[in-house]
């Protein structure tokens, strides 16, 4: 399992899935983007609007830590709100005093940029196809005394075991789990939030996956007190919004962790459903899979992936390019889960996209098909009528 250090060239860190339905992509069936489809509810909404009369006052954040602090059995000086996960690695690369960073990958390239940004010199561990990309602990130096890793983890949606990950604790040592997509997880198993016999850890939850909520940045850190307090001060005054706190307040309502505990079930059911799509393509078109996936995205590697995702364009569709990720090249693909119906489409569309983008699109002309919305007229055509990949699993 190789250990690099990272270089300034190469990937691009900054590259975010909303850049495949930006301007021209805006009109296409969006499987880049990781953010719950259909979101957020309409009472959700109505606890957001009903705290705009309280605009003129400066925010108070003081109910919605302690509603976070209560949902994962912790104190309150054990939870720090934030404007999303984002913010939260900008705040551990400038408030922590480190000296080797470590960060594995394929994974999230924010934590990276962040602490490269701070003035870092930030090593890697990638995890290999091979192995599944499948965390060894091993592999990690002894001398890393910042580690950073995603649990499930974006791109490869595998979910580590909690135990394997708490291996990576040492004295002296800070460990950061990135659980953005733990509440996409049924049961949420193998998560260390409320955790505090784990030396150095640090958890990281999003609240704007599942609720679709990346407009109006939302999230907390889960950890020590005293690191608490050092990320604390390391923020500027007010840095959630009367809205978000609203939000973070609604988000761990009973209510809410059985609608989000619903929607996990139902994720991991469609999830199934794009897989077993995407498995009819291995014998006769090489693409690969990576499973087990456990998040709401799916990991795929196929030849001539940058033509298929252009045709897929297209066709209607954006998906995720993959070569920006530190560990991957430009032969992966990720496909954010969606309703089966959507899904059956898309794999139409994939079937296509297969057969005429083995050149780059337009079977070797350059010429992509014309774009069509799927919602305006009919799909794309169907594969071969022997193929069964219209009516899998449907």
């Amino acid at each position: 399992m190789p250990t690099e250090e990272a270089a300034e060239g190469g990937h691009d860190l900054r590259h975010h899935g909303d850049a495949e339905v930006r301007d021209d992509g805006s009109q296409l069936t969006d499987l880049a983007v990781n953010v719950r489809a259909d979101t957020p509810p309409a009472w959700l909404l109505d606890r957001i609007a009903a705290s705009l009369p309280s605009l003129a006052a400066y925010p108070d954040g003081r109910a919605a830590r302690a509603a976070v602090a209560a949902r994962h059995g912790l104190p309150e000086e054990r939870v720090l709100l934030t404007a999303g996960a984002a913010e939260a690695f900008v705040l551990l690369a400038r408030a922590l005093k480190v000296r080797r960073p470590v960060v594995v990958h394929p994974q999230f390239t924010e934590p990276e940029a962040a602490l490269r940004d701070a003035g870092h010199t930030v090593g890697r561990v990638l995890l290999r196809e091979e192995d599944g990309f499948r965390l060894d602990t091993a592999a990690v130096p002894e001398d890393a005394d910042l580690v950073v890793i995603g649990n499930p983890t974006n791109p490869t949606s595998v979910l580590h075991p909690a135990g394997t990950i708490a291996g990576l604790a040492r004295p002296g040592r800070v460990l950061v789990v990135d659980e953005a997509f733990m509440d996409a997880v049924p049961g949420e198993r193998e998560t260390l939030a409320g955790r505090t016999d784990v030396p150095g850890l640090v958890v990281l939850r999003s609240l704007t996956k599942t609720w679709g909520l990346a407009g109006l940045r939302i999230g907390y850190v889960l950890a020590g007190p005293e690191t608490i307090a050092r990320l604390e001060r390391a923020q500027p005054l007010w840095p959630v919004s009367t809205p978000a706190l609203a939000a973070a307040e609604a988000c761990v309502s009973s209510q809410a962790l059985a609608e989000a505990a619903h929607a996990a079930r139902r994720i991991a059911k469609d999830r199934d459903h794009l897989v077993a799509g995407l498995r009819e393509f291995a014998c006769t078109d090489g693409l690969r899979v990576v499973e087990p996936a456990e998040g709401s995205f799916v990991l795929v590697r196929l030849p001539r992936a940058a033509g298929v995702r252009r045709v897929l364009r297209g066709l209607g569709f954006a998906v995720r390019r993959g070569d920006t990720f530190p560990g991957l090249g430009d032969e992966w693909l990720r496909i954010a889960v969606r309703d089966r119906a959507t899904v059956n489409r898309f794999l139409q569309a994939l079937d296509r996209a297969m057969t005429v983008g083995g050149d780059g699109g337009g079977g070797g002309t350059g010429i992509v098909p014309p774009h069509r919305p799927p919602s305006h007229g009919p799909p794309p055509p169907g594969p071969r009528p022997e193929s069964p990949r219209t009516s899998a699993s449907a």
